[in-house]
Parts: C-alpha cells; structure tokens; sequence
C-alpha cells in the first residue's frame, strides 16, 4: 500500500488497487442505449447507442459513491446502490 497523502480521502480507490475494485466493468442503461465501461487503471469509456467513446475521461470511487472528470472539462458524479446498479445522470445502470 502507498502512504496516506495529506488532505487525501483514506476511502478513495487509486489506481494501484481499481483492478481489485467490485465496481470496475461494464455498466450498461436497461435499454442498452448507454454503455459505460469504468476501466482498471481509473479512466472511463462512455458509448452512446451507435457512437463510441461518446465520453471518455478519469473517475474515482470512495465509498459508493463514483466522481467522474470528463476529458471536455464537465464533472459528474453518481451512486452505487449494490453491486449490481449504479444510479448516474438520472439514469440506472446494471453490471454486465
């Protein structure tokens, strides 16, 4: 483990440990419209119906709650309800 940084939240995932984290993988919306894929090294890779990579950019887990920092410069962030939903942008989304 890397030592505690000051102001640094102990609970955050970093990237050392997001290859061992429950909610690494592909979150997709019921209708399938949306895929989103939270990769092992920290980043996120956002597909929307035909149009790959919609969004891309870093993300960081503490706790159940998920932030994400888009490449364009917008933030979001989200909640996992278990390990199977994640609720993010007014939608939900289920592990595939």
């Amino acid at each position: 483990m890397r030592p505690a940084v000051a102001n640094e939240n102990p609970h955050s995932t970093t990237r050392n440990d997001m290859a061992e984290h429950p909610y690494a993988g592909m979150w997709v919306t019921d209708d399938g419209h949306i895929r989103h894929e939270l990769l092992p090294d920290g980043r996120y890779d956002e597909a929307r119906g035909n149009r790959e990579s919609a969004y891309r950019g870093r993300y960081e887990v503490a706790g159940n709650l998920i932030n994400y920092w888009d490449d364009t410069g917008f933030t979001a962030d989200g909640v996992f309800i278990d390990r199977n939903t994640l609720h993010h942008g007014g939608m939900t989304f289920r592990r595939r």
